[in-house]
């Protein structure tokens, strides 16, 4: 017998979107483009939503059937966003930064049925366009050139605009499982095929429940979003769904993601709160340096992807009062799974350790370390293991893929390995396959890169092991100096002696470019590798 007497209500993305329509019909969702900027009431995006959905349907979709986006962050692609899984269908989020046979591969290991693509992408669609086998129709935003595009085997080629001026708005949403797919995305695939995570109607609304809470981001009405981090990444860390649901404004900076441009649109439309990678801030930091910018519109900065450096984070609080919080999750996660905020009873220099780790887990996320055979270590700050979490909205498998490895006993493991402290505040020194193992004792590259980076003269660092004939391993520094210095591996040796252990400290350097970055953003230790192997790079001793 149950004793419960609530109402058994399912937790749909539909729902969470009618609310946004009914309650903030005033809200502004605002398109950044090169002819001025386009606005449009929440009422509008609303009403483009239920013809987009409707469209579809008529094209054919049917219930769990994928839709792909190929899109920058637009006023259309938060459109498809609701539309494609209030009506019941997958949306399908295309990284558009995947190398050409990766795009192919996720589309038809997917089974996209149609695909939402902005015009200015569509050369980079158009170059797997005969490779894709189940695609039936493409929708192109925009008025550009389609030609690149009529080599796809299947498909018919429509237009947005054209598509939504045939429909009536105005739809019945269908009453879903809660647990039905809503939404899915693949890993970059740095090694090996992307692998595909699909999140639930259910997942999706109790990630937003988090998210929108006073203990992660606190959004409300008040709030204007920028949304850098793309939308084609975990689902833009949740933040469209979230957003609408309580009112916010958006900002969607579509293509124009460098810093001259963003700091352009921060000074014009005043955003409260925005989501993206280190290396968007740093960008955003440096161009600080040469121009008065004005960035004081924002209560929080989340900040997420790979580490943030604490120099990162105080130069953001000591130059522009801006608070970068620190965020860790994965594609597998939704993507929030800890936050790095500080305890109450921690104030001044002391609360910058608990900034600069990788958080303790959001309500609703289980999080544990464990050694080499799968037994559970103690939260004392020193015992070093894999992470693995579990919770409502962390996958428990791949699409179509059984990779078993990835999974303990009703667990994620994460890949990266670190310590979690009294306080229940994790820290990752490392991915497992970064790690750096020299002389039988660990470096952290992740740790290390971070104290390289907090030098004034230094624009990013990323370190990688390369093999020794004495410790098996060594740090090889790849270091990118910011423009006009001439700083040795001497320099940044000296520098580096009071802050990491002695034996921690590279003997090998070698100035780069940049760092060459994955699809999402994250430095690409994998091709940094094959470039020395490769001898590629110019390695200075020191």
């Amino acid at each position: 017998m149950s004793f419960s007497t609530m109402m058994d209500r399912p937790l749909l993305i539909s729902d969470l979107f009618e609310h946004g329509r009914r309650f903030y019909q005033g809200s502004r969702v605002v398109t950044v483009g090169e002819g001025g900027d386009r606005v449009a009431s929440y009422a509008e995006v609303a009403n483009r939503t239920e013809r987009l959905a409707k469209a579809l349907m008529e094209l054919g979709v049917q219930r769990e059937e994928r839709v792909g986006t190929f899109c920058w962050n637009s006023q259309e692609h938060l459109e498809a966003y609701f539309a494609i899984s209030s009506m019941g269908a997958v949306m399908h989020t295309l990284n558009i930064r995947l190398f050409p046979e990766q795009l192919a591969f996720v589309v038809n290991h997917a089974a996209d049925k149609a695909i939402i693509v902005d015009d200015s992408l569509v050369p980079l669609l158009g170059r797997v366009a005969k490779e894709l086998k189940t695609v039936e129709h493409i929708i192109v935003v925009g008025s550009g050139d389609d030609a690149p595009l009529r080599d796809a085997p299947r498909a018919k080629l429509h237009r947005y605009e054209d598509l939504l001026s045939s429909q009536s708005p105005g739809i019945d949403w269908p009453v879903l499982d809660e647990r039905a797919p809503a939404s899915m995305a693949y890993t970059s695939g740095t090694t090996g095929d992307p692998k595909g995570v699909v999140y639930s109607h259910r997942s999706t609304v109790l990630h937003s429940y988090a998210l929108t809470s006073g203990a992660v981001a606190g959004l409300n009405e008040s709030d204007m979003i920028l949304t850098i981090v793309p939308m084609f990444h975990a689902n833009c860390w949740g933040l469209p769904y979230a957003g609408w649901w309580v009112g916010t404004d958006f900002l969607q900076p579509a293509q124009y993601l460098q810093p001259e441009p963003l700091v352009g649109m921060i000074e014009r439309h005043r955003p409260t709160l925005a989501g993206a990678v280190p290396s968007i801030w740093t960008g955003v930091l440096h161009y600080g340096e040469r121009k008065d910018i004005d960035l004081s519109s924002f209560r929080l900065v989340i900040c997420g992807g790979s580490a943030v450096p604490e120099s990162l984070m105080r130069a953001f609080d000591e130059r522009y009062g801006v608070t970068l919080l620190q965020l860790w999750g994965m594609t597998e996660t939704s993507p929030v799974g800890t936050i790095a905020s500080v305890p109450r009873d921690i104030e001044g220099e002391d609360a910058w350790r608990y900034r600069s780790r990788t958080g303790r887990p959001v309500a609703g996320i289980e999080l544990r370390i464990v050694d080499d055979v799968g037994r559970t270590l103690p939260w004392d700050g020193e015992s070093v293991g894999e992470i693995e979490v579990r919770g409502p909205w962390v996958t428990g498998s791949y699409y179509g893929v059984d990779d078993v490895e990835k999974f303990h006993d009703g667990w994620l493991r994460t890949g990266d390995v670190g310590f979690v402290d009294e306080r229940g505040y994790a820290q990752i020194t490392d991915r497992a396959k970064d790690v750096i193992k020299s002389g039988g004792e660990w470096i952290s590259s992740v740790e290390l890169e971070n104290a390289i980076i907090a030098h004034p003269e230094v624009a990013e660092a990323a370190v990688v092991g390369i093999p020794d004939e004495k410790w098996d391993e060594r740090p090889l520094a790849c270091v990118v100096r910011k423009e006009g210095s001439t700083i040795t591996p001497e320099e940044l040796r000296a520098y580096l002696g009071d802050k990491v252990a002695k034996w921690w400290l590279p003997e090998r350097w070698a100035f780069i470019e940049e760092i060459p970055k994955t699809s999402v953003g994250k430095f690409d230790k994998k091709v940094l590798r094959s470039q020395h192997e490769a001898g590629k790079l110019t390695v200075i001793e020191s």
